[in-house]
């Protein structure tokens, strides 16, 4: 059975760094590309980052590039976003999504979602 899990969010101060993690399983989702998306409060989800089954092709949002890194470890079937120079505006539920169809952008693109953990950058 296909399955994804987020853990990593919480409670954290502007500038912190914290890590989500996504364990992926399952034989078609172990070593795919993966997509982290987020929902701030009253707000449409919004993509933030994805890489590739090997770690050679990723990207980023606008909004996040340069202070959000994705990495995965394949041998573990664990997708990584490490996160730095956290703003208010990054509060929201983070969610990771595996099999896409389409572009990787899009989070309609996805068959399968974690439950999402939220994160809320505050002081």
């Amino acid at each position: 059975q296909e399955q994804l899990a987020e853990s990593g969010g919480g409670l954290v101060q502007p500038g912190d760094s914290p890590r989500l993690s996504c364990a992926v399983s399952g034989p078609i989702l172990g070593t795919g590309l993966v997509g982290w998306f987020r929902q701030a409060p009253g707000k449409d989800w919004e993509f933030v980052a994805y890489i590739g089954w090997d770690g050679g092709s990723f990207d980023y949002s606008e909004a996040v590039n340069g202070r959000f890194t994705i990495s995965r470890d394949n041998a573990r079937k664990t997708v990584y976003l490490y996160m730095t120079n956290l703003k208010s505006e990054d509060t929201a539920v983070y969610s990771c999504g595996a099999h896409y169809v389409g572009s990787y952008y899009s989070r309609t693109s996805y068959k399968y979602w974690g439950q999402g953990t939220q994160v809320t950058v505050s002081a």
